[in-house]
């Protein structure tokens, strides 16, 4: 059962594959059916006298015309491998090549042999072994039109006289653009991938041209890299300007190393500077309608929900402020221990600021919330553990309706696993020992991702650090040990990648971070605690009256004390 799931899990994506395939596939007949080529040689590299390596046979039967008054006999030999091209083996050449009825299907079986085996190259960077992660539908399609996009326009472009030259093709292709798109919606190393991709595309449609795939190569890779770690969207218009530069200089050293002449070439280092610039004002322009159709947790997007000030914040400050508070707290924590191992802080900060928007709807069942009575100290165990159990699926529920970011609600579901709710456990277990964990138990998923697998322990740890009494370094290391060794005992950080590295790393920067925030201050001689120091006095103000009125074999410690319980007795009654 569990591997016909998984099976049909691949069938999106293999749809996906095909119909991109197919599409691609009458590009490529398209550029075959109107190029000049013969025998998948290009009439425009072939010369009489040029000596050829294989044998060319006619497959159509052309009769003369007033262009061209040579025929052409179906089967006919037009050359021999080893000889050299004739005048008239030339001209047949030439007819064949230009006759809009001869197809040759042996280039076009090339072609679609060739993107087959590039197809099975982009399933296999695209699956989990290499990205780390399974490709999103939404990521698969995205990626697929813009490889459809790139292929066509680069078929299209050849076509033409003024982009025919290898080194003008640069101008024409949004390779660039396509590469950032995918680098901030889905991630740097999707982006890399699919780069490697396009620009095996780009050398077939390209007749197997080697400056447009080095080109398109480095353009891309230059975007993806550029793009990395911005966190304003007018840094692309910064982004822009360094990838029209970059694009000058890679054009410039192609020309060098094939030895084109770099004079009087205004307009191809012009047009691909254009190029670089505009990809980024495009992807500005692009990038918020894709965020909220792909529903993506891109950089800028994670921005836009870290605003503290958003209404769901707001709501849950004013009607859960201690929850508010912990989450505060949960997403330095999350932050700080996933930018120590590497994995993506801002989804972390995020994630943890609605973890728990579950609770708003009913704060008073949340300690953090008490202020005094425990409202569960009412109502039996089980329907202690409803309640509590109930504002992960909330939490879920609300962050659908907010249209959040599929890796934020998978966070949300996750940060409490399908752990036990331990003190309703145990305080049913003692009135009934026969009851079941899973019904104590909370109904979610242990975290998938690291970024998941961090906010739980956050969340974990600093709620149970509250009640730590004197907080130091040693006693929170040791604390926060066994809490981790809890989670990996139980279960709970089976299905993410951390490692146990990763955890030593983590613990650290949680009890850096805690023992700065529990830190205790240095007691100067002069301070004193002011509730200590008035009890102080209220005891010695008495027993300096007594001793002035006390006998010398009378015992002043005793009396003073007797006096002072008779003094309360008589302001309670």
């Amino acid at each position: 059962m569990k591997t016909k799931r998984n099976f049909s899990e691949f069938i999106p994506a293999v749809i996906v594959t095909v119909l991109a395939y197919i599409a691609v596939a009458v590009f490529a007949f398209l550029r075959i059916a109107t190029s000049t080529t013969v025998s998948s040689f290009n009439i425009n590299k072939l010369e009489v006298g040029q000596v050829v390596n294989v044998t060319i046979v006619a497959t159509k039967t052309l009769p003369a015309d007033y262009d061209n008054p040579v025929s052409v006999e179906k089967g006919e030999k037009i050359t021999k491998e080893g000889f050299p091209i004739t005048e008239e083996q030339y001209a047949k050449l030439k007819k064949l090549a230009e006759s809009p009825a001869y197809i040759d299907y042996r280039s076009l079986a090339d072609s679609l042999l060739y993107l087959a085996l590039l197809a099975l190259l982009s399933c296999f960077l695209f699956s989990s072994m290499c990205l780390g992660h399974a490709a999103e539908l939404k990521e698969l399609i995205l990626a697929a039109v813009f490889f459809v996009l790139i292929y066509g326009l680069t078929t299209f472009s050849v076509k033409t006289p003024a982009f025919s030259s290898p080194f003008m093709l640069g101008v024409i292709v949004p390779s660039s653009f396509c590469a950032m798109i995918i680098a901030i919606l889905f991630g740097q190393k999707d982006a890399v991938f699919f780069s490697v991709i396009a620009s095996f595309g780009v050398l077939n449609a390209s007749n197997f041209e080697l400056v447009p795939l080095l080109f398109t190569l480095a353009t891309m890779l230059s975007g993806t890299r550029i793009v990395w770690g911005i966190q304003k969207r007018m840094d692309l218009v910064i982004a822009s300007l360094l990838l029209s530069v970059l694009n000058v200089a890679f054009l410039m050293v192609l020309k060098v190393i094939f030895n084109e002449s770099l004079t009087h070439d205004f307009i191809s280092f012009a047009g691909v500077a254009f190029n670089g610039f505009f990809s980024g004002i495009l992807v500005l322009g692009f990038l918020t309608p894709l965020e909220l159709l792909l529903n993506t947790a891109s950089v800028f997007r994670l921005m836009d929900l870290s605003d503290l000030n958003s209404p769901t914040m707001k709501k849950l400050l004013v009607a859960a402020g201690g929850t508010y508070n912990h989450s505060m707290m949960v997403a330095s924590l999350a932050e700080a221990a996933c930018s120590a191992i590497g994995a993506n802080a801002l989804l972390a900060r995020v994630a943890a600021y609605y973890h728990d928007i579950g609770k708003m709807d009913q704060p008073e069942y949340f300690v953090e919330n008490q202020s005094g009575h425990n409202i569960h100290n009412d109502i039996n165990p089980s329907l202690s553990v409803s309640v509590i159990r109930s504002h992960v699926k909330k939490g879920v529920e609300k962050a659908h309706a907010l249209h959040m970011p599929r890796q934020i609600i998978d966070i949300i579901s996750e940060h409490h696993g399908n752990s036990v709710i331990a003190y309703f456990y145990n305080e049913a277990k003692e009135k009934d020992p026969s009851v079941s964990p899973e019904d104590f138990s909370y109904s979610g998923n242990p975290p998938s991702t690291r970024e998941s697998a961090v906010v739980m322990l956050a969340d974990t740890v600093e709620a149970a650090c509250r009640t730590l009494e004197k907080p130091s370094v040693p006693r929170l290391e040791k604390f926060i040990q066994t809490l981790f060794n809890s989670k990996i005992e139980h279960h709970q950080l089976d299905n993410c990648a951390l490692t146990f590295k990763d955890m030593d790393t983590i613990k650290q920067t949680f009890v850096q971070i805690l023992a700065g925030y529990y830190h205790s201050r240095i007691e100067y001689p002069d301070q004193k605690d002011p509730d200590e120091n008035k009890n102080v006095a209220e005891e010695k103000a008495p027993v300096q009256k007594i001793e002035v009125a006390q006998k010398p074999e009378e015992k002043p410690a005793e009396k003073p004390r007797a006096s002072k319980t008779s003094d309360k007795a008589k302001e309670k009654k």
